[in-house]
């Protein structure tokens, strides 16, 4: 936890060596893979163990680091005994089933970086930061989600509202905002959007209660939970936005630019211009996605992260691509190019930790698609298909239903088939309107070629799937 005690931890700089923290984070989420962990480390957490803030890890991330560094124990790591961070015993009153489910979600290793068991250096927990948890991590309406979380499906009791009264705000508040953000963004990876669009809206209800309630300490601790709520509001907006309701998603976003503008947080409000414009291009206003992904390269131009000026290229090429201007959308593919090939920077947000080599294809081939080039999206979507990582199951989804797209609308029929087929063994998992949204249009576009057995066969299955969801 955040001290004005932090002492920095040099000892793991060292084994971060040459690496960037983003490209460090990565290997890290690899390491954890390979003992069948699941953290959602990045470039931030990085930088918190070494500064200090983070004295000892989670049991997850114990059992990663000391897997990734074999014969070292964690206070070779830089970290201190566990004893000596975590000794005082918390308030009986404190002992409540969200301190349990936190706990089990720790040994689970889907804990959040720097938030689960965590209390204050007093041993206490903020009435706030547990209606936070509690809102996010008690409320499961959808089993495959609840599940995720160790909570067997249970629904949660109603999440009471925090109190209004004026209070100091510290770093326990801050934390748990941000945890939300990260456990929202591990879920929405997994799952995809509809499953969690509802029961995520509590916390953010009760981050913004705190801004408009709270006292913070420092000025320091302010900037975080403006940044936090400002990102917690654009990852509401991106579940809405993925599970088809525009118009929420439009008013998360609104609501995050605002805040950022307010807070002066340049980080936040590219990222909500980032993801405006891309609503915009999903809702037919194309014009609007030009403008908004220009307005965030403004608002990004000073925070040294080329590969943020490079996605908000690409968010301006789809609009332009959409509009059929071919000359200005080729231009904005080839700066993003550009601005990818110069690589990671410790500058990068955070939450920018999707945006690799496969997303960028992706991206690329969207715009080829809305310019009528079906051959040269169907190449690039599948080369983001054959790049993605297979955990990240959502985006998997997302690449194969592009790939099929493409293929059915190139004359490629059995292809597209069977990229369809691929889609359909990954929605038990993914619950996102936008997929099946776009599988039925591929459905649609073989439909003329149903007399080809895989054709048929894909088709058969689509329509069983339907009629079931």
């Amino acid at each position: 936890m955040a001290s004005s005690r932090a002492v920095p931890n040099l000892a793991f700089r060292r084994l971060r060596a040459r690496r960037s923290p983003g490209e460090f984070a990565a290997a890290v989420r690899r390491a954890a893979r390979e003992i069948g962990e699941q953290v959602a480390c990045d470039a931030r957490y990085i930088g918190r163990v070494e500064a200090g803030e983070i004295r000892c890890p989670n049991y997850a991330y114990e059992r990663v680091f000391l897997h990734m560094f074999p014969g070292l124990t964690l206070e070779d790591l830089g970290f201190a005994p566990r004893e000596h961070v975590r000794g005082r015993a918390p308030r009986a009153t404190m002992t409540t089933a969200t301190d349990r489910v936190a706990a089990v979600n720790g040994r689970n290793g889907t804990g959040s970086p720097g938030v689960t068991g965590e209390t204050g250096e007093n041993g206490e927990t903020s009435e706030e930061s547990d209606v936070l948890r509690r809102a996010f991590m008690t409320s499961g309406p959808v089993t495959v989600v609840a599940a995720s979380l160790g909570l067997g499906g249970t629904a949660a009791a109603a999440v009471p509202t925090p109190r209004r009264t004026p209070r100091l705000v510290g770093d326990a508040e801050v934390m748990a905002v941000e945890a939300a953000v990260r456990r929202i963004r591990l879920l929405d990876d997994r799952h995809g959007a509809d499953g969690i669009y509802r029961q995520a809206a509590q916390p953010l209800r009760a981050a913004y209660a705190l801004l408009d309630s709270g006292t913070p300490a420092r000025q320091s601790t302010a900037d975080r939970l403006h940044a936090g709520a400002g990102e917690l509001s654009i990852s509401v907006g991106w579940l809405a936005h993925d599970s088809g309701r525009f118009d929420d998603a439009r008013s998360h976003y609104a609501e995050a630019l605002a805040t950022a503008r307010m807070a002066n947080d340049p980080e936040v409000e590219a990222h909500a211009f980032a993801n405006t414009s891309f609503l915009a291009k999903d809702s037919g206003r194309y014009r609007e996605a030009v403008r908004t992904a220009q307005a965030g390269r403004r608002a990004a131009r000073h925070l040294a992260s080329p590969r943020l000026l490079s996605l908000l290229a690409l968010r301006e090429a789809a609009g332009w691509a959409k509009l059929g201007e071919r000359t200005d959308c080729e231009q904005s593919l080839s700066r993003a190019h550009r601005l990818f090939d110069r690589g990671p920077s410790d500058a990068d947000p955070e939450w920018m930790s999707f945006f690799g080599e496969p997303e960028l294809e992706s991206q690329v081939a969207l715009c080829h698609a809305a310019l009528g080039d079906w051959s040269r999206a169907a190449r690039h979507a599948h080369r983001a298909t054959a790049l993605q990582n297979p955990h990240f199951v959502r985006n998997l989804a997302l690449y194969r239903v592009e790939l099929a797209t493409d293929l059915a609308r190139a004359g490629a029929p059995d292809e597209a088939a069977a990229a369809g087929h691929q889609v359909l063994d990954l929605l038990d998992v993914v619950q996102s309107s936008r997929i099946h949204t776009r599988l039925a249009a591929t459905a649609r576009v073989l439909l003329p070629q149903r007399r080809l057995p895989e054709v048929g066969a894909f088709l058969d299955r689509h329509g069983s799937t339907s009629s079931r969801a």
